[in-house]
């Protein structure tokens, strides 16, 4: 995918970046103790597109992406910046 200033990223653009929240029993103990949710993202995506998207989408803003590919897709870990960040996010999405 085209590196885009996040700015520049449209709603449906992010949201065909991120597609879905990842949620495993060993994902949700990332949630509580490292500040970090999971997300299944587009094949093509960049970081730095996951961190935009994220942004766009949510209004929360990510530390850090680790993204990696698995059976299931590409899959992106968000660290994110505020203190409860993920746990406030994952309660927005309804996943706690």
């Amino acid at each position: 995918m085209k590196k885009q200033n996040k700015n520049e990223m449209t709603i449906n653009q992010a949201k065909s970046i991120i597609l879905k929240p990842y949620i495993t029993e060993k994902t949700f103990n990332l949630i509580e103790k490292e500040n970090k949710l999971t997300f299944i993202v587009s094949d093509r995506a960049s970081k730095s597109d996951v961190i935009g998207a994220l942004m766009i989408l949510y209004e929360v803003e990510a530390a850090e992406a680790n993204t990696y590919r698995t059976i299931h897709g590409k899959k992106a870990i968000l660290r994110f910046k505020e203190t409860e960040g993920a746990r406030n996010l994952a309660t927005t999405l309804g996943l706690v």
